[in-house]
């Protein structure tokens, strides 16, 4: 059954479009006999995750919650922030609970202020989900000059999990980075990491910083794996939330009834933070549909990914977040 499996899960990774629609998470969790979410438990884990007011980072908290995890939820509206903790905490588990902190993820020193919140309530953090990012279509610039596409989803990222590295060597936890599809498409790069306004493309910028994150992700496993944590990306595959409808109109439009939902995005994500620990190895991994991917498909993409690019991406990133490297 396995060896059947596996061969349609490649044909369907082979596809592309089959396989990030919710045609691929549909014929996997039938022919992998998926264990059902709701079988497995949280109680007593504590995950922080950012980007939790809608799309999949909502479904994905939601789900937590009901599995019985304590969650601090990171973003910048306290309005939304009261809100959505108000709504989790009714679905949440007896054993769970729900809490937030406030923190602009453009802004590093709310970064850092939300960091010291997280810490001064939990010792022991047993996951941090980077959840937030959105895709811009006109160039947006945070209050230092950085791009903020890059701000929010390479350099705040990087600096939240130096910050918490003490709570989640202590908790032995997880670090799970949500990533994208649209990343494969990107080569790994650091002097166009943030795009000029004459040549800005929305969907460029994104996928760039994307890519980041997988290597950062993969580099962190290696330069950190000692510590006990661990260091997981993902891409959720093509799905229908208000980010995709703000920013990519057409695309819902063209894939419409096939694009995932927000629970179906958040699937492998919930799993990756929930499933025993033998069952998500190697460390560094890059995951779909709760299978390990390549992080290249493309050639071109793959003659960028060199050891010395890497080093110069980290050492950019610490910088840039104020961290030494």
């Amino acid at each position: 059954m396995n060896t059947v499996a596996n061969l349609i899960d490649k044909t369907l990774e082979a596809t592309v479009a089959p396989s990030f629609t919710r045609v691929g998470i549909g014929v996997r969790e039938r022919v992998f006999d998926w264990t059902p979410l709701e079988r497995l438990s949280m109680t007593g884990k504590t995950v922080a995750i950012t980007g939790v007011t809608s799309g999949i980072g909502r479904a994905a908290a939601e789900a937590m919650a009901s599995l019985g995890a304590n969650l601090v939820l990171i973003g910048r509206d306290e309005e939304k922030m009261q809100r959505v903790q108000s709504e989790l905490s009714q679905r949440a588990a007896a054993a769970g609970s729900v809490s937030y902190a406030l923190a602009d993820l453009g802004v590093l020193e709310q970064v850092h202020d939300a960091a010291t919140a997280v810490s001064e309530r939990h010792h022991e953090l047993h996951g941090l989900i980077h959840n937030a990012g959105a895709l811009f279509n006109e160039r947006r610039i945070a209050d230092d000059g950085m791009e903020l596409t890059t701000k929010v989803q390479v350099v705040a990222p990087f600096l939240l999990t130096s910050l918490l590295m003490p709570n989640l060597t202590a908790g032995r936890g997880r670090v799970l980075t949500m990533s994208s599809g649209g990343m494969y498409t990107a080569g790994l790069t650091v002097s166009s990491l943030q795009m000029p306004e004459d040549t800005y493309s929305g969907t460029q910028q994104y996928a760039r910083a994307k890519r980041a994150q997988v290597t950062l992700n993969e580099m962190w496993a290696e330069r950190h794996g000692d510590s006990g944590v661990a260091f997981h990306a993902l891409h959720p595959g093509w799905v229908d939330t208000p980010g995709v409808s703000s920013a990519l109109p057409g695309f819902g439009k063209v894939l419409g009834p096939l694009l995932r939902s927000p629970e179906q995005g958040a699937d492998t994500l919930v799993w990756l933070a929930a499933a025993p620990l033998g069952a998500i190895q190697p460390n560094g991994s890059f995951w779909h549909d709760r299978q390990i991917r390549p992080i290249h498909r493309l050639s071109s993409t793959r003659k960028t990914d060199t050891p010395e690019r890497r080093d110069e991406l980290w050492t950019w990133t610490a910088q840039a977040a104020g961290v030494a490297d």
